[in-house]
């Protein structure tokens, strides 16, 4: 008998393809990672692979502390968001991640039916990243069968019953905790509300505005604030400057878009004379000449604002003048916007004055305005010497073409020479 003697091997088997001891104890510390989070005890190299290798679904209180490593809160952001843009959060994918995440989390609480905890438990995991929050919708709270749905007449369901009952989320715990918030942008509002708009989804209410003044007064490191689209009023207006008069850091005020009149603008003056402010703006309000007037007042004293955009309100050229006035003084303002006020050939002679004699102002806007021929002469005759406007903008403003030709000339000369003065004299960069 023959017998015959057959080795059977895998052409694909190879020693190399055994894990090492090394790699084995790695994927087990990744595996029970949330059990046992021990990346501090690792080697570098060690870290890394590990660190490559976790999920990103694991719970923040086991990661928020303990891991730094920019990549993986990178995979965090890009596996959760489509549109990830760090620069808006000073070019840190951690912060972005928490800074994002938090927000997320506002927009859709539910006063009275999201748990609070939701937004407590998280502060202390978030609050050392937390610099900026951009909010652009607050959900009021669920009414219940308050009132049988055919009992509402058309004006009840549009404004609300019950102010109380549409207070939005209370800021105050938050903001208080976030030691290092340094900008806030928030809108009252609901977005993509579709079929079920209602206008009571969009009320700022008196108790949302004492909750979110009261929260700005503790918030001691915020630099800018912006509270826009959401009707802020007169009232809501002095109640939220009253609580920012002396605030020590704020340098930029946002309450464009809003219903503020002659009486916030009045507020808003008295702001400018207690405050380091640096930028204001009110576009798309309703002030008017005698709140334009409170406003060139305290720009007249004012010794720190640089911007100040008034467009889309209705100063006319009483307000107007009081603004020129104010600037033939002012040494610190740089920018203003004044388009569609109905402002007129009064205000143009006045502003020639003051391009004549004003040496900080680098931008004026006069777009959408009845300045006329005549007022678009004035305005030449004013920038023959002044050399330091850079920006003039005269759209839809009725000036003569040829006029608003020569100035635009006049306004791209000082450009050129702004230009060659600042190759001959680089800023010096902070050491």
């Amino acid at each position: 008998l023959y017998c015959k003697q057959r080795i059977i091997e895998d052409p694909e088997w190879s020693l190399t393809t055994v894990p090492q001891l090394t790699e084995l104890c790695l994927q087990h510390i990744i595996q029970h990672f949330k059990e046992n989070p021990i990346l501090d005890r690792l080697l570098p190299e060690h870290q890394r692979k590990v660190l490559a290798k976790l999920p990103t679904s694991l719970p923040l209180p086991v990661t928020a502390k303990l891991i730094s490593d920019e990549d993986y809160w990178q995979r965090c952001c890009r596996e959760r968001w489509q549109v990830c843009d760090i620069s808006n959060h000073g070019d840190s994918w951690k912060r972005m991640f928490f800074e994002c995440h938090l927000q997320n989390i506002l927009k859709s609480f539910i006063p009275d039916t999201t748990e609070p905890k939701e937004v407590l438990e998280l502060i202390p995991l978030c609050k050392d990243y937390v610099r900026k929050l951009e909010i652009d919708q607050f959900l009021p709270p669920v009414q219940g069968d308050q009132k049988d749905e055919d009992d509402l007449s058309d004006t009840e369901s549009d404004f609300g019953f019950d102010e109380v009952c549409l207070q939005h989320y209370d800021l105050k715990d938050l903001l208080t905790a976030l030691p290092h918030l340094e900008e806030l942008h928030l809108t009252y509002g609901v977005k993509d509300c579709g079929m079920n708009f209602e206008w009571n989804l969009f009320n700022f209410t008196q108790q949302d505005c004492s909750n979110l003044a009261a929260a700005l007064k503790m918030c001691h490191s915020l630099k800018v604030f912006k509270l826009t689209r959401s009707k802020v009023d007169d009232e809501k207006t002095r109640l939220l400057v009253r609580n920012l008069l002396d605030h020590p850091c704020l340098l930029e005020l946002n309450l464009s878009h809003n219903l503020i009149g002659d009486k916030g603008a009045q507020a808003l003056g008295k702001l400018l004379q207690h405050s380091r402010l640096e930028t204001l703006d009110l576009c798309n309000n309703q002030i008017h000449p005698l709140g334009a007037q409170a406003l060139a007042q305290a720009l007249a004293e004012n010794s720190t604002l640089t911007s100040l955009n008034l467009r889309l309100n209705c100063v006319e050229d009483k307000g107007g003048e009081a603004i020129g006035r104010a600037l033939l003084t002012n040494t610190t303002l740089k920018s203003i916007h004044l388009g569609s006020n109905n402002l007129a050939e009064s205000t143009a002679m006045l502003f020639s004055q003051v391009l004549a004699q004003n040496t900080t102002l680098t931008s004026i806007n006069f777009s959408c305005n009845h300045l006329g021929l005549d007022g678009g002469k004035q305005l030449l005759e004013g920038l023959a010497g002044n050399k330091v406007l850079t920006e003039f903008d005269l759209r839809l403003a009725e000036v003569d073409e040829e006029t608003e030709f020569l100035i635009h000339q006049a306004v791209w000369a000082n450009q050129e020479a702004a230009r060659l003065r600042s190759l001959q004299h680089p800023p010096t960069k902070p050491l």
